[in-house]
Parts: structure tokens; sequence; C-alpha cells
């Protein structure tokens, strides 16, 4: 069937001039989020999509059936703070975790705050947290409807006390407490015009540094950092382990560079003031320093500098310079460190990547002499706790067929002896039904390519099955495997095969991968996602025809959503260039408009060849990715494609409310927003639910 799209204003008389180049950008107009023609066509989408979905006979029984898989208990690694251990649970369903307190860890947990409280539709979010050093005190985070803005409370811990002071006009902020306990450093945006609520489209520009002293209003926060000549440049900072520095990273995008400050806190005697006397140890962008412990002077980094794949070296702020850095631990011939934390004093516990799995190891601080690995299966560590001050370590295991392991190991019993402290199983699901295969296949230019199937154990390799193929591709970010039910779901009850593409630009191999998928190599994240589906089809996997593609945020990019020659100019887009680049750079356009979806819609040619059904989903809340990119691209889409005679196959929009980029959404709507993809893809692949 053929769909009567809502009929959208094409603004003619706009043509941008990128170097000569004349560009129209007839929806232009469909980045005012709030003009009454925008929030018009907004309603319009969803009452020719929503309808749609209604009728899809699988919809209800997705949902009805992710209610009940989804409701197995969620639990964090608990974390000490003081005296006390904390951690989050949720029973199952409840749309935000819980955190609870406990004086021991054989002490009943009781409720200690619960983000439930803060809305009553759950889309006010827990978003980062900070106990003072003693564990009396803590700062926290919320953020309404999923936008990236924060506003900071705080609580005294005995009694949960909720105390007076608010920060406001947070956003991509530290959190951290001087060690006496009297105040927390953290960031803010000046005063802009219009509004700030997440629906806004305005760049974030000059973030700034402020201490807060603990009852006092905010209007007295002390500024301690500025960068008034590089407005993009946001800064982190932290105070060490033994609580005399403070370290200040300065980034400017998303590359994994940062400029490295600090500040002997001691020779502040008046207490902070003002702006604070930085001595600058790294003042340039060639490569990433992230402060893992220091012994007086003596810190240790972890860094890509001349170690795509990350070393740990030690820099004596006594004797600072360049030649007299030591290695720790030497980068590794493949594997790519992906954290590293000091525990119990005089212990590294470094995390690697071993071919996308997560491999746990312990070093010596003082020498780095490696120590003894930790046996794990074939997943991710997603959660590791404890503290230089701490005598004992949890971590979190999970894979794409098991929820959670936590495991729990004290350090002052020898062998060290982990051992399971809480697993999680889901009910009326059976993990030995299925199996997790890895392959390698190869990408046009003949790279290996790694990607993890799921599917139900002995099926035919026959080209029967629906695919369901994921990315991302970029800004150095690895995925690696995570338990989904809705995915498990697809495969258990469509009868479908799940496949994971590691493709370049994101950091599974490191920095060299990541550079391999950015800039002028971006085509290589399409070419490696199309080989990919290429090699599932192949493999007898699955068929082109019933093969979904499927890529949230830089993956919505990977699958083709995007205004790349203006995303620079909205909220924090400016802070992508590092991987996209700007159309305001000759070179860069000329990449740039090869592959910007919204730049590239075509009608298919080929008798009876037409565009693959389109579900695209954003919210009215999310300034990351802001919605305008999702209305601009549908719009056109609908007017080039969707009155070709032969285009059958729908192209859809869902704009949720009260709904942002994804950190935070409350469980209802993540339960909702599965049941509407899944039951899109089972209509437009025909495929029927099965017991």
């Amino acid at each position: 069937m053929s769909f009567e799209y809502p009929q959208a204003f094409r603004d003619e008389a706009v043509v941008d001039d990128y170097h000569g180049c004349k560009v129209p950008d007839a929806y232009s107009w469909l980045e005012d989020p709030d003009s009454e023609k925008t929030q018009a066509f907004v309603s319009a989408q969803n009452q020719l999509t929503l309808p749609y979905l209604e009728r899809c006979a699988v919809r209800d029984l997705f949902k009805e059936r992710m209610t009940e898989l989804y409701d197995y208990p969620k639990y964090s690694c608990p974390f000490k703070r003081g005296s006390r251990y904390f951690h989050f649970y949720n029973t199952g369903l409840q749309n935000q975790s819980v955190m609870y307190v406990q004086e021991s860890l054989d002490a009943k947990p009781t409720v200690f705050l619960d983000p439930n409280t803060f809305s009553d539709d759950g889309t006010v979010a827990l978003r980062g947290y900070a106990f003072s050093e003693d564990g009396e005190q803590l700062a926290y985070g919320t953020s309404a409807s999923g936008s990236d803005w924060v506003e900071i409370h705080f609580l005294r811990v005995v009694g949960a006390v909720p105390l007076e002071d608010r920060l406001e006009r947070v956003k991509f902020s530290c959190m951290s407490w001087t060690h006496d306990g009297k105040g927390l450093f953290y960031n803010s945006y000046p005063v802009q015009e219009g509004k700030s609520d997440g629906t806004e489209t305005s760049t974030n520009l000059h973030q700034k540094l402020y201490f807060h002293v603990l009852g006092t209003p905010q209007s007295e926060d002390v500024l301690c950092a500025e960068f008034p000549d590089h407005p993009k440049w946001m800064s982190g900072a932290e105070v060490s382990d033994d609580g005399r520095y403070l370290l200040l990273s300065i980034r400017e995008g998303c590359d994994p560079v940062n400029r490295l400050w600090y500040c002997d806190l001691q020779t502040t005697p008046q207490g902070i003031t003002g702006l604070l006397p930085w001595v600058k140890l790294i003042d340039n962008f060639d490569a990433e320093y992230e402060y893992v412990t220091n012994e007086g002077t003596l810190f240790t980094f972890k860094t890509n500098l001349d170690a795509p794949r990350y070393r740990l070296i030690n820099i004596d702020f006594a004797s600072p310079a360049e030649g007299n850095w030591k290695e720790l631990i030497p980068q590794h011939d493949k594997d790519v460190i992906v954290f590293a934390t000091c525990t119990y004093s005089s212990f590294l516990f470094v995390c690697f990547l071993h071919d996308v799995k997560n491999v746990l190891k312990m070093y010596r601080l003082s020498s780095g002499e490696e120590l003894r690995t930790f046996p794990l299966d074939v997943g991710s560590v997603v959660g590791f706790t404890g503290r230089k001050r701490d005598s004992e370590i949890f971590y979190y295991f999970t894979s794409f067929l098991s929820p959670a392991i936590i495991y729990h190991c004290d350090l002052t019993k020898e062998p060290l002896q982990p051992h399971i402290f809480r697993e999680v199983t889901v009910k009326g699901f059976s993990p030995s039904d299925y199996q997790t295969t890895q392959v390698f296949y190869p990408s046009k230019d003949g790279t290996q390519i790694p990607m993890f199937i799921v599917h139900k154990k002995g099926i035919k390799l026959d080209g029967s099955h629906p695919g369901f193929l994921y990315g991302y591709g970029g800004f150095n970010i690895s995925i690696t495997p995570s338990y989904s039910v809705s995915r498990l779901i697809f495969v258990r009850h469509l009868g479908g095969v799940l496949a994971v593409a590691n493709i370049r630009g994101g950091g599974e191999y490191g920095e060299t991968w990541h550079k391999a998928g950015m800039l002028a190599n971006k085509q290589n994240c399409f070419t490696d996602f199309q080989c990919a589906a290429e090699y599932l089809v192949k493999e007898g996997y699955t068929s082109s025809s019933k093969l979904t593609i499927n890529g949230g945020s830089n993956g919505g990019l990977l699958v083709g959503v995007m205004d790349m020659l203006k995303f620079h100019k909205f909220t924090i887009g400016h802070a992508w260039t590092t991987d996209f680049g700007c159309s305001e750079d000759k070179e860069q356009f000329e990449w740039l408009k090869k592959y910007s979806p919204l730049h590239n819609i075509r009608i298919p040619e080929g008798n009876g060849v037409q565009y693959p059904a389109v579900l695209l989903l954003t919210g009215d809340h999310d300034d990351r990715v802001v919605p305008l990119h999702s209305l601009k691209y549908i719009a056109t889409l609908q007017h080039i494609v969707g009155r070709s005679a032969k285009q059958t196959n729908p192209l859809f929009i869902l704009v949720d409310t009260k709904s942002g980029h994804g950190a935070g959404k409350p469980t209802s709507k993540v339960i909702q927003e599965v049941a509407d993809t899944y039951a899109f893809i089972a209509r437009c692949l025909n495929i029927s639910w099965v017991k």
C-alpha cells in the first residue's frame, strides 16, 4: 500500500552557499521546535505513524512479553563511602532504579534515595552523584524529560536529610568534593536568551568551572577556571586521592585528547576564593591523560601518547619534564586498556579489551608487575567499584545471554578468591537454548571486522530468518556484549538472528581503529556496515528482504539520518567536529556532502526497487542530537521518495514527548519504544509471532 504523507511547506528560497556550492535547505523552518508550523508537522507525522503501529498484530504481544521478561531484579555493584555501603536496585519494572544504603554487607538494605519520587511519571532521572570523602554528604544531579540539563541537589547522609543548596544551568559537569567536605567543584554554562529545558537548539559555549561552598547560595559560587578565548573548551576537575591536588582535564571536542592542568590546594591557604593558580602540566591537545592515582608528587596516568591502545605512565610533578616520564605498564601488542584504578593502596586493576571481550588484571602499583588475571566468560565488565582506601572490589559482568553476575573479592585475604556476590537470572528465558558466535568478516579494503551473532541453537542457515543488524562506529566508543531483553524476544519469538558489527570508528582496537572511521575516513564506517549485511546474507543467516538495520545516536547517522552540513550549529554539535569535520572548512565540506544523509536521498534505480521501510524515533527533549535532524530528513524523504508510485514501504517518524537522548529514560517508555520498534519490523517484514 502507498501512504498519503503530510504536505510539508517547502521554502525553495532558502539556499545555503558552501564555498561556492549552492545547497537548498527547503525545510530549514523545521529547525525552530517552537513554531506552530513545526508542532503541526510533528503532530501530523505522529497521527500517521501511531495508527499504523497500533494495527501491528505483534505490538501488544511484544509489549506484554517485554513487560513479563523485563521484570527481573537489576542491581549495581555495591560501593563503600565512609563506613556505609550503597548500591542501586530496581525490583524489575520501576521507572528508575533506587539507591539503597547498608551499614555492612550483611545488614538489611534500606531505601536511601528514590528517583521515582522525583516525578509522577518517572521522567525526572538521577544524573550523576558524588559523596563527600567522609561519606556524610551527597551531591546528586537530576534531569527532566531526558534533557542534558542538570540541577544539583544536596543531602546529609544520616537520615537522608535534604539541604537547601541548589545548583542550576549545569551540563556535562564534573562533581568533585574537597576532602574537608566544605564544598564541590562543578561546571555550568552562562545564562542564555530563551529557554533551557532541553527543547531548545541554541549552542552550548563558554562552560566554566565553579566551586560551591555548602550552605551558601549559588550566586556566591567561586569561579575557578574559564576560557574566554576558547568558547568550545569544556573542563572537568577531580580532587586527587590524597586530597591535596585538583586536576583539571580540558577538552575541545569528543576526541580522546585533553590538556591537563593542576593546582596544589596547599598553595591556597585562604581557601578557594577566585581563579586558581593553575600549573599547565600538559598544554596541548596531542594525547589523552587520565588520572589513575598518585603517591605524593608521583602521578600515574592512563595515556594514548605514542600508544593508540593506551599505556600507564608515571609523571613526577616535582620534575615534570617529559624526558623524566616513566612507563609503568606498556601498551599491549593487541589489547586496549579500557580503565585502570588503584585499590587497597598498592594495587592497580586494569581492564583490557581483547577482540571486543573484557579481561581484568591486577598489577603492583610500585613496579607495574602483573600479579594475576581474574577469570571471565566472553562478555563485558560494565561495573567496577573499589577505591584506593578500600580493601575490596566488586565487578559486574554481563553478556548477550547473561544479564548480570556481580563478583566480590576481599583483597586482605590470601590467596585472592573472587566469589559470586549476586547472579541475576531471567525467569522464562533459558540461555542454554541460544548461542553467541563471534565472526570476523572482510570489509571492502580487506580489513577484518569483528561481529557477534546471537541465535537459537540448531537453526538452518538457509536465509529464512529475519536479521537485526546493529552498529555504532564513532567517537572511540566500543560496542561490547550487552544483555537486551527486547533483542532476545526478537530472537525467541520472531525467529530472528541478532548481529552486532564492531565497525571502524569505535574504540574496539584503540585509537587506530577510531581514526580509521573518522574525518576523511568516515566512509569506512558505512562500508564496514554494508559488508556486515552482505556477510549475513551470504552465510545464510538472513536474506536482504528480511534484514533490519538499526542504530541510535551516532548509529542513527550510520543507518541514515542527519544534516551533516549544519549539525555543529545546534546545542553540543560543535564538539562532534573532531569526528566528522565541519562544513565551514572546504575540504571537510567535500567529504560531508558525499555522505550527509539529508543530502543524498534519491529514488532507487531499477524496476521494482524501492526504499526500505523506515521508522525514525526521536524525543522532543533530545538536546544532544536535536530532533530537527530527524524532522528535516523525514520531510525530504517523504517528498522525494514517498511520492514515487513504486514506494509502498512506509517512511515514518515517531516523536516522543518528555523524552530525550536516552539517559534516564523511564522503564515504561523503554518498553513502549521497543514494542513499537519490533511491531514495525514484524509488520514490514511479515513476521509472525512464535509462541
